[in-house]
């Protein structure tokens, strides 16, 4: 079957019957740098589809003349490599489950978040653009940037727990990547062809979390006019995400232990059992074992998705990764805007390099996407970073000044302090490579050598990788 080059902007159909609804996806999506083509029925959509054309197909369900499953059905028995996201009203559950079992790549609910839309859509080119590259299987693992040890020993135990069946509970910081983890181990695990399915624990109230995760019958509450199957039959075969799960309302908790234990579901004002076979990944950005010791979590339901913790640091305590992410979200964002920024001066790095990142990843990507929406040249310079965080990276560096005791100082040995805790940095944030912490200090690498040995910088001290230091 032809493929394109995964490396040329990709095609996106949108099927969309509502002309606001479809316009919407279609700015959204061209926005993000897709090649974007819309119809209005899927009948118009087969004429024009060919194995290979698209990347991806945002689609919605309820299309006069033939439906989305239909459409579906009929687009996977030509080309089983399109990745199908399919757009559906909230109570459209049932078809959700078809789609899911045709082989579609994901769902949206309306009414939906445009950044949900861009998300799951970027998942699904990025996992078409794999398959094009190496085939199954290489999905995900390659977006968790880094060169760190800590994240080195994250991905390593993120591919060791992929391939078996384990319950996983990931810990950390808002910001730094849970979700990007857990769909690692999804699109790594014997359930990549299943649905990988998320759901923010915080984002529901106590009753509407439980019929979203297990659904209800009719008549269980009021407003609810018919069957409806929850998220844990919907990721049948396939991995849920239960995010945030420190949030969970307790009654809830009890439930989900319930679900755990027994491997069936029993919908909201249900009697019957229905069977589910799913993974659970859970994650949580607070102290959960704080929060069991207080009451607030349940102990049993905290060893029953402790099977396996993976703790993921947060930015400040790997800054040797800030560069290399650094560079990966100024290609994704220079490239998806076409501005033609190429670079990131030393003085703007050495900024970010101070900076404590309390948003973590996600600040530091959002710090970049400003800068490369702003940049007036090829290269991010201070001035198109955002205020705040030069600010915030410029107190941390004069607090040591503002302190001056009336006493007085010895200002050489104060300075001297200073540029051993520098030089002490980098090299640590380089692994002990000097001719990398030499580039990140602004010195050439004789320069640096020549301080360490004033400054009594051993190599113990750096935990310097055995190479010498001289080149």
């Amino acid at each position: 079957m032809p493929r394109k080059n995964p490396d040329a902007p990709s095609r996106v159909a949108v099927v969309e019957d509502e002309v606001n609804m479809r316009g919407l996806l279609a700015r959204i999506l061209a926005d993000e740098g897709y090649e974007v083509s819309s119809f209005e029925t899927a009948e118009d959509f087969l004429r024009d589809f060919s194995p290979g054309k698209f990347a991806v197909i945002v689609q919605d369900v309820r299309m006069p003349g033939m439906d989305g499953i239909e459409m579906l059905r009929s687009v996977v028995e030509k080309d089983k490599d399109v990745h199908a996201v399919v757009v559906t009203a909230y109570s459209t559950g049932e078809t959700a489950v078809e789609a899911m079992r045709l082989g579609a790549f994901s769902y949206v609910r309306k009414p939906f978040d445009s950044e949900e839309i861009r998300r799951v859509v970027r998942m699904a080119v990025d996992r078409f653009q794999d398959q094009g590259r190496k085939g199954k299987g290489s999905f995900a693992m390659r977006h968790i940037v880094h060169d760190s040890d800590p994240m080195r020993e994250v991905v390593d135990l993120v591919e060791r727990v992929a391939s078996s069946d384990a319950t996983v509970l990931i810990v950390g910081e808002s910001g730094t990547g849970k979700e990007l983890v857990a769909r690692a181990i999804h699109y790594h695990s014997p359930r990549v062809n299943a649905p990988f399915i998320p759901v923010n624990c915080g984002a529901f109230a106590e009753s509407l979390l439980e019929s979203e995760l297990f659904g209800h019958v009719k008549g269980a509450f009021t407003g609810a006019e018919g069957d409806k199957k929850g998220l844990f039959e919907i990721a049948e075969g396939g991995t849920l995400f239960l995010d945030e799960i420190s949030e969970m309302p307790m009654s809830s908790q009890v439930r989900l232990l319930r679900v755990l234990e027994e491997r069936a579901v029993r919908p909201v004002g249900g009697t019957g059992l229905h069977p589910v076979d799913i993974r659970i990944i859970a994650a949580t950005n607070k102290n959960i074992e704080e929060e069991t010791r207080e009451g607030r979590f349940r102990q049993d339901l905290f060893h029953r998705i402790n099977v396996v913790a993976i703790q993921i640091p947060p930015l400040r305590e790997r800054p040797g990764d800030i560069p290399v992410l650094a560079g990966h979200f100024l290609s994704v964002y220079s490239h998806r805007t076409g501005s033609g920024v190429k670079s990131i001066d030393e003085a703007a790095l050495r900024l970010l390099m101070r900076h404590d990142w309390p948003g973590n990843v996600r600040e530091l990507e959002n710090a970049i996407e400003r800068a490369v929406a702003l940049c007036r040249s090829d290269t991010i310079s201070v001035d198109d970073l955002p205020k705040s965080l030069v600010r915030r990276a410029s107190k941390a560096v004069s607090t040591t000044v503002s302190l001056l005791p009336l006493e007085g100082v010895n200002l050489d040995d104060k300075l001297a302090d200073v540029e051993a805790s520098y030089i002490r940095r980098a090299l640590e944030m380089t692994g002990g490579h000097a001719t990398k912490a030499a580039e990140i200090l602004g010195l050439s690498f004789r320069s640096l050598r020549y301080r360490m040995d004033k400054l009594g910088i051993s190599r113990s001290d750096t935990q310097e990788s055995e190479e010498p230091l001289d080149e």
